[in-house]
């Protein structure tokens, strides 16, 4: 029966059985229900889903003729020990035709996508990728990081590997062409130039430092960047310095010759060699005791945007090319494939393949192998990559290592983190308010490099904790814009954990977006339903998403023991600022009386009250007293 809310140009035919007894694994029940179906399959290109008793999906698969390939699944001597646990599960199976076996494969990737069953390999990683907009629905064009459908109007540029590829190409973008990053909500309401114009990240156009016409040649300028032509930005930029030095503009020289120092940094720093590449993704595959990891290359105009290790589930007993195959395909489902796509080898479906993704995108695209040259040395370097991170990954047990590199995974880090920050406030109804930072890293705690931060700016009502987030945060990051912007002295966080809810992780973005800093992860940590007692955090993150870990997962634990940390620092630092306030006199606020004079004028008088009330007389009277201290003691409790 056709489904009317697929495809029109899939016919979705199912066949369901019912199933009597036990629903333990049964191989002759299993084949039974298969040779059901071949009765009424076509000798035609389609995908088959088996499915168990519960109805539940347990593989997903595609034929160029689906009455010869369902057949093979009751021959079962020739199948593997894995396909017939399958067989054995199986109580019935849904058949979907298609118009050829390009599309086929393509609807065999998306229903894996959907359904992620237990005995296909699986793509184990269901995060979107990153792109960078540059928009085009204002005159100042904003340049940001971009993930999930494409509704805003511009151009997007990408995939990049992770998060962190593409904070470094904004981050270079910025020193290069100096667009901005905020929203268009700060754009709007700014008066001043923020930070970001003051490090030379930015060309303010908020308040007017540069014009409609200018901010324009920025754009074009960044999209001939991001397009490969390099080498035409560097000749533009070289020679519009050597016209201000030659006008005597120095000022404007010295810009542009900071802009050409970013650009020839950026092309020196690149890892991998691709210059006149074009757009070209990279693939190579280890195998290692039936563990599978893959590794990824992303050239886009020629330059390196990162790389992505893969690890695909479910890959036990199944031949290499079919993991490799199901792999692109599933990476391909929700990825742009670029025009050519390089491989350590050559698959048997590779040309069905590569059909298959240019009709999804309108351009042929290309799989092949090079045997020599640059090319070839990317794909050696692809291949011992992916074997290093195969034997990382091998090696690891549950160690800080590990324990770190699922932390990355987690919050979609470029890579483990170096540096995390955890912050949390303690205050009594708003009295001796303190905010705390305290810093991990791979090595544990660097107790050396814990803050307190003592809340003392007048507009922060006591009792506000997202005031006092936010004037914490204002503090830490100001000063680290002023000390290091460039962010190369490693005291930039690489994680950012934030004791509260969606509140205060709100309260900090803000903060954070007012100061031009927009590419530092942030997570806010928050109890659960049931306040903690359960053990289940949540965590919020910056786009909305918040989550739960189940209660005996390792990383979790780690995260609370990073929570549980900055909870003591914060509350130790509390009562010791409390502590000195109950011990605080009113002869502490006195100019020129120190802690000699302060002790004597008690042992004196006995209270600090009595001080306070005591004549001009009385005061000269005291041990260590001079009569000009008398009366600035006397003139400070009487300048009434």
């Amino acid at each position: 029966m056709s489904d009317p809310n697929a495809p029109t140009r899939f016919n979705e035919d199912q066949a369901t059985y019912t199933v009597r007894g036990s629903d333990a694994p049964d191989l002759e029940a299993g084949i039974a229900a298969i040779r059901n179906v071949l009765a009424t399959l076509p000798v035609r290109p389609g995908v088959y889903r088996m499915l168990d008793a519960r109805g539940d999906v347990l593989y997903v698969g595609k034929a160029k003729a689906l009455k010869n390939r369902v057949t093979n699944y009751t021959q079962v001597e020739r199948l593997t020990k894995r396909l017939q646990r399958m067989v054995a599960q199986t109580r019935s199976m849904t058949i979907v035709t298609t118009n050829n076996e390009a599309e086929a494969l393509l609807l065999e990737a998306q229903l894996i996508k959907r359904y992620r069953p237990a005995y296909n390999v699986l793509l184990r990683d269901d995060k979107s990728f990153p792109f960078i907009l540059l928009r085009a629905d204002h005159d100042f064009p904003r340049i940001q990081k971009h993930r999930g459908a494409r509704r805003a109007k511009g151009n997007y540029y990408g995939p990049f590997a992770s998060a962190g590829s593409v904070n470094n190409t904004l981050n270079a973008l910025q020193k290069l062409f100096l667009l901005r990053s905020c929203t268009d909500g700060i754009f709007k309401n700014r008066d001043r130039p923020c930070l970001l114009y003051q490090i030379k990240r930015c060309s303010a156009p908020c308040v007017g430092r540069i014009d409609t016409a200018g901010y324009a040649d920025l754009v074009s300028d960044a999209k001939a960047f991001l397009a490969g032509k390099s080498t035409q930005v560097q000749a533009k930029l070289g020679g519009q310095m050597e016209a201000a030095a030659a006008a005597m503009d120095f000022e404007l020289a010295a810009i542009l010759r900071d802009r050409l120092r970013a650009l020839t940094f950026i092309q020196g720093s690149q890892a991998i060699n691709a210059e006149g590449m074009g757009d070209v993704d990279i693939f190579a595959m280890a195998n290692k005791n039936g563990v599978i990891g893959i590794q990824a290359f992303f050239i886009r105009g020629g330059q390196n945007w990162g790389h992505r290790s893969f690890f695909p589930a479910h890959t036990a007993d199944v031949p290499e090319d079919e993991i490799f195959t199901g792999f692109l395909a599933q990476f391909y489902e929700e990825v742009p494939p670029p025009k050519t796509i390089f491989l350590d080898r050559d698959l048997e479906e590779g040309a069905l393949l590569g059909e298959a993704l240019g009709a999804g995108v309108g351009f042929k695209v290309t799989l092949s192998t090079p045997q020599r040259g640059t090319r070839r040395r990317l794909l050696d370097q692809a291949k011992r990559n992916a074997e290093e991170a195969l034997d990382r990954r091998l090696a690891e047990s549950t160690t800080q290592a590990k324990l770190l590199r699922e932390v990355a995974e987690l919050f979609d880090l470029a890579e483990p983190p170096d540096r995390i920050e955890i912050y949390d406030n303690s205050h009594i109804q708003g009295t001796a308010a303190v905010g705390a930072m305290v810093v991990a890293g791979p090595e544990g705690f660097r107790k050396g490099q814990y803050r307190k931060f003592n809340i003392k700016n007048p507009e922060t009502i006591p009792g506000d904790d997202f005031g006092m987030m936010r004037e914490v945060f204002q503090r830490r990051f100001a000063r680290a814009l002023n000390d290091d912007p460039d962010r190369d002295a490693g005291d930039w966080p690489d994680l950012v954990l934030i004791d509260g809810g969606r509140g205060q992780l709100n309260a900090v973005k803000a903060v954070l977006e007012e100061m031009g800093i927009e590419d530092v992860c942030l997570v806010g940590i928050a109890k659960g339903p049931m306040h903690g007692r359960d053990g289940r955090e949540v965590f919020h993150l910056l786009d909305g998403r918040e989550f739960q870990l189940p209660v005996n997962a390792p990383v979790l634990f780690y995260l609370q023991r990073l929570r549980d940390e900055v909870h003591r620092f914060a509350i130790g630092a509390h009562r010791a600022k409390r502590a000195k306030a109950i011990g605080a006199s009113p002869l502490d606020d006195v100019p020129g009386i120190g802690p000699a004079r302060k002790k004597a004028l008690l042992m004196h008088f006995g209270t600090a009250r009595a001080v306070r009330g005591a004549s001009l007389e009385d005061l000269q009277k005291a041990p260590g007293v001079s009569a000009a201290v008398a009366q600035q003691l006397y003139d400070f409790f009487h300048a009434r």
